[in-house]
């Protein structure tokens, strides 16, 4: 399900504040970033049943909605770094 303008926003100021304290410069507005994350969260919208055919038959029927977006923020993230990835999951070894 998208998210709603107010969560989409809270999106963007959480970043800001994550990306202030880990790289020096961002190179966008405030305004550019929201609108950013309103173009990533229609593309996740508009893909996700690409996203659900593509996934093994198992995951594609066993795992929730939620369980299925997990898994795609997990393995987005761990293409930032494993650093990050252990910042949200914890242990990862």
């Amino acid at each position: 399900m998208a998210l709603t303008l107010e969560d989409r926003a809270r999106v963007a100021r959480g970043l800001m504040r994550y990306w202030s304290r880990f790289w020096t410069v961002i190179a966008i507005s405030k305004a550019e970033l929201l609108a950013a994350v309103g173009a990533t969260d229609d593309w996740v919208e508009d893909n996700a049943a690409s996203y659900n055919a593509a996934l093994p038959q198992a995951a594609r029927s066993n795992l929730s909605l939620g369980q299925k977006t997990l898994l795609l923020c997990v393995v987005a993230i761990a293409r930032v770094s494993i650093s990050a990835l252990r910042q949200f999951l914890g242990e990862v070894d």
